[in-house]
């Protein structure tokens, strides 16, 4: 008698299903490797980890019912696209991923089950296909969440044997623009090799923020790593007593691009990047890389803007590690997000060599004062991770008659400071001798004040400064400059030449030959450089203009109004209220409202959508402004055949006036 058993399995039957759908891919994978098929095998290998993990996710039994149900779809889904992708046979499945039976199901059922089935895996994988052949939208799919994103860099070591404490600054280079995108982020590196706050050894981390999809589309982004030796004037030099220390000399620079990495071609947490060093050379230009000397880091790119990558990746970015911004805005910028930075950069000059037989090593020092000459204590930055500095002093070229700094600094002065203040620059030849360099006095200045007559912030851009003679002691009044003209422009609008004889007599400045060149930029949510913007922002210094400063607001180009939105927004209301038994402003204001609502509506600017949102909800205030609005409304409704276009845009922000109205008469309710 034949004794038949039945064997029941103790597992799910979709255990068993990835069980032996990873026994039959597995021999498919060894012939592919065998094959040579890399980029088949590569993705072979992702799905097989990807049931591996859920099968152990499976069989855990830990998994809440609506997880457990979500996650037999994913497998499901995953070995049927497999199935296709390896040109198998294709499952088919009823709606919850079961396979159907043939003996139960009918013959048309089971033949539009199977071309369902089959159109689904062919849409899925030309949709993959696509997204391989365009990096740009997988990385708009990767970042839809956020138009902000950064890079995360980890220094993990500089080998390079200088024999000096140096200064080792990164940052982020379009070297199609050929300009600098973000700040640097600073490193004092020891004469010993070794980081010099020993706290931060093996901890040397920083973000480079606020960069979005405008950056996405950039030809080409670079990594650039500059080495500048804090030291004697020349490193062959060995009597250290007699030779004057503590010179900033460039030593060498390192560039890596970094485009790939960006754009999402390549994304390896773990990978250590080798970036070697060209060593400078005095004549300014750069050797080629030598072998050894370089730095390694690891970059990784994250989305979200410096809160949300802080919350979503806390094992990567805290409290301590440096943050470098963009040097512009990002594309969104929230209320509650207060900047006001102005970068300055030197940029170059050309000094006449005087009495001297070889040019000057000349070092421009770089001071923020106010106009009573007091000087401002920590508003500098030389870069991210480093504290506020006192002065700034350049690097030095060795007997260079033009020297080009390009060297960026970052200037954080309190807002109610700013119109008070100018940047001072003072020239001095330095030796390499400590007696002689000793001896050596300030023997020029230049300095350039932030605010203009107008009240608007110094414009971005190019600035040729005029250099001033006097005696040392002169230079350091500034009483004695602040009142002449400060840049070439000034001096030709006051209708004096630098032409003919070279020098005019100023006081007891004399304007020198010589020439020096600054380059700012405004990133500020409080300066603008927008005179009509300027106006409604401080309407209440001259309220006769204002319904001129409420006219001319609507001229502002989008990009400067996005970035005070808040302040804006705020100034409306403000008037709004501060008149509430008079309707004289609102009409006007009502029009500025709609008129910022549809720079929002419009493609440019629709990433503001909540940013709006957030202000209307936390930050709005305006109780009566209800009324207000829904009488201007009401009129523009009554009057529709005389005000035809102001009621069409006003029907085209609708949803946000509405928006207000309900939450003034909620707040006003309350």
């Amino acid at each position: 008698v034949t004794h038949k058993e039945t064997v029941i399995p103790n597992e799910l039957p979709l255990v068993q299903e990835v069980t032996t759908t990873l026994r039959e891919w597995a021999s498919i994978w060894r012939d592919l490797y065998v094959g040579d098929r890399r980029e088949m095998f590569n993705s072979v290998r992702d799905m097989i980890y990807d049931l591996i993990e859920w099968r152990s996710q499976i069989l855990s039994g830990t998994l809440p019912q609506d997880e457990l149900t979500e996650l037999k779809q994913r497998v499901t889904s995953k070995i049927d696209y497999g199935n296709k992708y390896l040109d198998l046979d294709l499952v088919v499945r009823d709606k919850d991923g079961n396979i159907l039976d043939p003996d139960s199901t009918s013959t048309v059922s089971l033949f539009r089950a199977h071309e369902a089935a089959s159109k689904q895996i062919e849409d899925r994988i030309q949709e993959e296909k696509s997204q391989k052949q365009n990096v740009d939208l997988s990385r708009q799919a990767k970042f839809a969440q956020t138009p902000s994103f950064a890079l995360f860099v980890t220094l993990k070591n500089v080998v390079c044997k200088i024999g000096e404490d140096a200064e080792v600054l990164m940052s982020l280079y379009d070297p199609v623009e050929s300009k600098f995108i973000s700040e640097n982020y600073l490193v004092r590196w020891s004469s010993q090799g070794l980081v010099k706050d020993i706290d931060q050894l093996h901890n040397l981390r920083s973000v480079f923020t606020d960069l979005g999809s405008e950056d996405l589309k950039r030809e080409k982004i670079s990594f650039v790593c500059q080495i500048v030796r804090v030291g004697r004037m020349e490193l062959r030099d060995n009597n250290t007593k007699k030779l004057t220390s503590g010179l900033r000399r460039p030593f060498g620079v390192a560039v890596m691009d970094v485009t790939d990495i960006i754009t999402g071609k390549m994304d390896d947490e773990d990978k250590q990047y080798f970036i070697p060093f060209h060593s400078f050379l005095n004549n300014g230009l750069y050797s080629p890389p030598s072998l050894f000397p370089g730095l390694w880091v690891t970059l990784k790119l994250l989305p979200g803007d410096i809160h949300q990558i802080r919350k979503d990746f806390p094992h990567l970015v805290d409290r301590s590690t440096a943050v470098a911004r963009k040097m512009g805005f990002p594309e969104i910028i929230m209320p509650g997000d207060v900047r006001n930075d102005i970068y300055v950069t030197l940029v170059q000059g050309e000094f006449d060599k005087g009495s001297k037989s070889t040019p000057k090593n000349v070092e421009v020092t770089m001071t923020v004062y106010d106009e009573d000459g007091k000087k401002l204590e920590n508003v500098m930055f030389p870069g991210a991770g480093d504290e506020g500095i006192l002065e700034y002093k350049s690097v030095i070229y060795y007997q260079i008659k033009q020297p080009r700094w390009f060297e960026t600094i970052k200037v954080a002065i309190p807002i109610e400071d700013v119109n008070r203040s100018h940047l001072r620059f003072t020239f001095r030849h330095r030796s390499s001798q400590e007696s002689k360099d000793k001896s050596e006095k300030i023997f020029a200045l230049s300095f350039v004040k932030l605010m203009r007559y107008d009240g608007t912030t110094l414009r971005d851009g190019e600035h040729d400064l005029i250099v001033y003679k006097a005696e040392a002691k002169k230079l350091e009044d500034s009483s004695l400059y602040l009142n002449l003209p400060a840049t070439k422009v000034e001096l030709e609008e006051k209708g004096l030449s630098t032409t003919g004889k070279g020098t005019h007599n100023l006081g007891n400045c004399t304007i020198s030959k010589d020439s020096f060149q600054i380059a700012t930029l405004v990133c500020s949510t409080k300066l603008t450089q927008n005179v009509d913007l300027l106006g409604l922002l401080k309407w209440r210094s001259n309220t006769s203009l204002l319904q001129q400063n409420l006219r001319q607001l609507m001229k502002v180009e989008g990009g400067e109004v996005v970035k005070f939105l808040q302040d804006t927004l705020d100034a409306l209301f403000n008037i709004m209220m501060e008149n509430s038994d008079s309707d004289t402003f609102d009409t006007l204001v009502f029009d500025s409202l709609v008129f910022i609502i549809g720079l929002i509506a419009d493609r440019k600017f629709q990433h503001f959508h909540p940013v709006l949102e957030t202000y209307i909800r936390k930050h709005f205030s305006a109780t009566l402004a209800y009324t207000k609005l829904t009488k201007v409304l009401k009129n523009y409704v009554e009057n529709a055949e005389k005000l035809t276009e102001q009621l069409l845009k006003a029907m085209k922000a609708l949803e946000y006036i509405f928006k207000f109205i309900v939450r003034s008469r909620v707040l006003f309710n309350q």
